[in-house]
């Protein structure tokens, strides 16, 4: 059958655009699916996606003008039920036929297919395929239907009478199959051959499409569009850098993934422009002036070799005239009060220190049933304080060469930077700049620190006290820095879960699991030698009767973050569940540990001793009491049993050696030794013997087997 390619458009008002990508990603590929469904593509179809800020479009290849027919078999009724016994139809076959658009005469033809329970009668059909202006629309009713709109606008169409629901008003559609237009029709609007070029640069409007091929070609040469999202995309990062080079001096844009695109999003054909600000503006910090520029200009800051912000920056115009000074002044001279406003904030800000700001907080409401941010900085100096205690003095021990009086001293002043830090971290929340800017949380902080006199070593702190923000952010620069966030998190944490705010499926306002995440990495990452659960009962008595105890339901949490965090970086459920199921308290503990199960699964010995492993737990659950697992030699009658505890007095003690020496890949390797007699003890020996004696004692024996294989992991969740 013939093919031609398709192209359809639909040309609206300004598309949000931090939303166009997926809208014209999501239009292309409904409208292939509806018609791929409808059996109107082939298998040489392919989708091209097109979205600027005024249009959707998708081009699809090899599309059918009529779908092929097909045979249709359709279940009736069981025969009983449709025939008489001489075979004659009865009034309710006939009444189904009839609703086929069939008759009596098709009776005969009827097929008859037992479907386990009685014969039941089939009608073969041939079903006409679809053409392709009745499968379009229903494509396109689809492809309307099912966009991702952010906000939906409701406008009257120009009789006065009809409203339309979209994202933004349409006043275009475009549907061609080669060259001729396809009857469609969509939110009132009858396709035809046309659509319109740039506002203000389009050659020729309204560009009138000679078929579908040409669509893009034409909007660029006569409408003055790129219509592609990713070749605008990328002519705007070419420009960029053509731009940057130009400045000189070695300066870059900085790189914005998000920003660019949402200014790709706002262009229909690029023309970068080169800027600048006075430089005074620069004693600003640099993150404040390049959050305005992106966050309200959409404008790309050029940075220097050294990472500095210049004074120069970049702009995206949607026009290229040929003189651009009267535009590139219009974007100097927006900018320049955005600037201002950064440096009179910060100018104010600076003239009262963060610990006269303190008070302030006990203004600000956290939440209605933890209280105040006053109330939780108080709760943060604490854990902190725990954490401090218990990691200074770990890490004192790494450094000998200090003598006791000069640890003391390096302990007192880590102490105190740690309480100056937690106390004012929360600080610059209630100052111009961050409240202007939200985002500068931290950042604003570490500034007026430094301003304040504090060491950098506090002012450090205050910045990364919220790190990691996101997934592959860096983590706090120092250990005080690391004991600051640690408390912020687990008391955000221990908090929520113990008022019952826990996350439910997508819904995590206060980002509980970006929380938890966080606490894993630095836990892991910096090793630091901390347990899991003293840290969570560290926290829980600060918040006095505020919460209820969450600290099982709060651990569990955390290790089901850690076994998320683990498959995602390549580490088997099996592996993963082996080394969680014993709950792991030194999290820095578990690469190794599951390096070791690793290593032990690729032994020829570890399916068998898995096995077994599985098979004594289950008998211990099975004992009416708690199995101690003690042995009486005098008790050990079977030949079996005997060599079993003659083998682990040996290779018990040498692999309890290598685990306590760190070595937990040999610690499992050594136990395979005992896959031997472990299977010769099944084989030989019952358990469950009737003297009482006997049984316990075996059963002893079962539990000091089980006590060794399982400190590292719990090898029977190797099991098959």
């Amino acid at each position: 059958m013939t093919t031609a390619n398709l192209l359809v458009e639909l040309f609206v008002e300004e598309l949000p655009p931090k939303a166009l990508q997926k809208l014209g990603d999501a239009f292309a590929s409904v409208l292939h699916d509806q018609l791929a469904a409808q059996g109107l593509t082939t298998a040489a179809s392919a989708v091209t996606a097109y979205a600027s800020p005024r249009r959707l479009a998708a081009h699809i290849s090899a599309v059918l003008a009529q779908a092929p027919d097909k045979a249709v078999s359709q279940k009736l009724m069981p025969v009983a039920v449709g025939l008489e016994a001489d075979g004659q139809p009865k009034p309710a076959l006939l009444k189904k036929l009839a609703a086929l658009g069939a008759d009596a005469s098709v009776v005969p033809s009827l097929q008859r297919v037992h479907d386990g329970k009685a014969d039941v009668l089939y009608f073969a059909s041939t079903a006409q395929g679809a053409s392709l202006a009745a499968g379009l629309q229903k494509a396109l009713d689809e492809a309307v239907a099912k966009l991702p709109i952010p906000k939906v606008m409701t406008y009257q169409l120009p009789d006065g009478w009809s409203s339309v629901h979209f994202v933004r008003p349409a006043h275009g559609l475009v549907a061609l199959h080669g060259a001729d237009v396809v009857p469609v029709s969509a939110l009132g609007l009858q396709a035809g051959n046309s659509t319109q070029g740039h506002r203000f640069e389009a050659t020729v409007n309204p560009v009138v499409l000679h078929n579908a091929d040409s669509y893009a070609q034409q909007l660029r040469d006569q409408g003055a569009v790129i219509a592609s999202f990713a070749e605008r995309r990328a002519d705007i990062v070419q420009q960029l850098k053509q731009a940057a080079d130009k400045v000189g001096g070695g300066v870059v844009a900085i790189e914005d993934e998000a920003l660019l695109d949402e200014v790709t999003a706002l262009v229909e054909r690029p023309n970068v422009l080169i800027c600048q600000f006075e430089e005074e503006f620069l004693a600003v910090p640099q993150e404040c002036l390049i959050l305005t520029m992106k966050a309200n200009q959409k404008y790309f800051p050029l940075l220097d070799a050294q990472g500095k912000l210049t004074h120069q920056f970049l702009i995206v115009s949607n026009i290229a005239p040929h003189d651009a000074s009267a535009v590139i002044q219009g974007n100097e001279r927006v900018v320049r009060p955005r600037l201002a406003d950064a440096k009179f904030f910060f100018d104010q800000d600076r003239k009262k220190t963060l610990a006269s700001r303190v008070p302030q907080l006990a203004k600000v409401v956290y939440h209605n049933q933890l209280g105040t941010q006053g109330e939780r900085v108080e709760r943060v100096r604490a854990i902190a304080k725990a954490i401090a205690v218990q990691l200074f003095d770990n890490l004192g021990a790494q450094h000998a060469s200090l003598s006791s009086h000069e640890g003391q001293v390096a302990e007192e002043w880590l102490l105190t930077c740690v309480d100056n830090a937690a106390l004012l971290a929360k600080t610059d929340l209630v100052t111009d700049m961050v409240g202007e800017f939200p985002e500068l949380q931290g950042t604003m902080g570490a500034y007026y620190a430094l301003n304040d006199g504090l060491p950098d070593t506090v002012a450090h702190a205050i910045e990364d006290h919220y790190k990691p923000r996101f997934a592959g952010d860096q983590l706090p620069r120092d250990n005080v820095g690391l004991v600051v966030a640690l408390a912020d998190k687990l008391e955000t944490l221990v908090g929520m879960f113990g008022i019952g705010n826990l996350p439910t499926g997508d819904r995590d306002p206060f980002a509980l699991r970006r929380h938890a995440l966080g606490i894993i990495r630095m836990l892991v990452e910096k090793a630091l030698p901390l347990e899991l659960g003293q840290l969570i009962a560290r926290a829980v008595p600060v918040f006095g009767d505020k919460i209820q105890d969450p600290a099982a339901a709060l651990q569990d949490f955390f290790y089901d973050r850690l076994a998320v965090s683990l498959r995602e970086q390549g580490y088997s459920a099996q592996e993963v569940d082996a080394v969680l199921a014993l709950r792991p308290q030194r999290l820095s503990d578990v690469a190794q540990r599951l390096a070791a199960v690793r290593a032990f699964a690729a032994l020829p010995e570890a399916p068998a001793l898995a096995a077994a492993n599985k098979r004594v737990g289950n008998i211990l659950k099975k004992a009416e009491t708690a199995v101690q697992p003690q042995v009486n030699a005098a008790l050990l009658h079977e030949a079996a049993e005997k060599d079993l505890y003659a083998a682990l007095q040996t290779i018990a003690a040498q692999a309890q050696q290598q685990l306590q020496a760190g070595d937990t890949t040999a610690h499992l390797q050594t136990l395979a030794a005992l896959r031997a007699p472990v299977d010769a003890f099944f084989e030989h020996v019952m358990v469950n013997a009737d003297d009482m004696a006997l049984k316990n004692n075996r059963l002893g024996l079962l539990a000091s087997l089980h006590q060794c294989m399982n400190q590292v992991a719990d090898l029977a969740r190797l099991a098959g």
